[in-house]
């Protein structure tokens, strides 16, 4: 009997031993979890909340993406580079409108300066395409560097409200207007010019407008059935014509 009640002490010290040793482990992924950031893992309003404060970072030397990713687009108002004001708008319009956010100190920016002075909006894709360069206002820009970097060609802006109203988080950053929709169609920052003619070519073609000068935005899948049967129309081969069947004849599926 005293051997039994021996035995049973051991058995119960040594389980004493590992629930403590148990609980000495969870207490510390707990506080190794609390040192991260993920707080209780156990309470699920404070994970919530955790996840809604959490944010995420992007690679070194790539622009962060706009706080507030809008597709509506707003019409511009600002200061010239001759000292007055103007409004440009992109919303309702027949045209798109490339919206180029610059900046004079910025060293990316200084090719797309030489790039715009050297002809490059005639190199944006669709015809139809306006080239818009927009710096912040003049309390945050200098008026004669802008004057000096602007190309003549091109319509310049300084607003300051334009890049608050478009959320812009980086310089360069261009953003894809098209006019009679009033919507963002594309956007991005690229470090060259020919970057971004790229990404604009991309950004109409996943939106099924034109791409080349004068060409029309593309067919829908009804619109090439409407065109396909006017041709063959136009070439005489309707309905039940023999060229349309691989032994020259309609399959004769009506009931007799």
């Amino acid at each position: 009997m005293t051997v039994l009640v021996v035995l049973l002490a051991v058995v119960v010290g040594l389980l004493a031993v590992l629930v403590a040793g148990l609980l000495r482990s969870h207490a510390e992924v707990l506080r190794a979890l609390h040192e991260l950031g993920l707080g209780d893992v156990l309470d699920p309003d404070h994970r919530g909340a955790a996840e809604q404060e959490g944010s995420f970072s992007t690679r070194p030397g790539v622009a962060q993406p706009r706080a507030i990713a809008s597709t509506e687009a707003a019409d511009l108002v600002g200061a010239t580079i001759d000292g007055g004001s103007s409004k440009v708008t992109v919303d309702g319009v027949e045209h798109r409108t490339l919206l180029a956010f610059l900046s004079s100190g910025c060293l990316t920016c200084a090719g797309f300066w030489q790039a715009f002075a050297e002809g490059g909006a005639d190199q944006i894709p669709g015809g139809d395409t306006q080239l818009v360069i927009i710096t912040k206002g003049p309390e945050a820009e200098s008026l004669a560097k802008v004057s000096e970097l602007a190309p003549r060609r091109v319509k310049t802006l300084m607003s300051s409200q334009a890049w608050d109203d478009y959320n812009v988080p980086v310089s360069p950053y261009f953003l894809l207007v098209d006019g009679p929709t009033g919507s963002i169609v594309g956007e991005g920052a690229a470090a060259s010019w020919p970057q971004v003619v790229s990404l604009l070519e991309q950004s109409l073609a996943d939106a099924g407008l034109a791409t080349t000068p004068g060409s029309r935005p593309a067919r829908s899948g009804a619109e090439r059935m409407e065109r396909a049967d006017e041709e063959l129309e136009r070439a005489g081969i309707g309905p039940g014509h023999p060229s349309l069947y691989l032994d020259g004849r309609p399959d004769e599926t009506e009931d007799q």
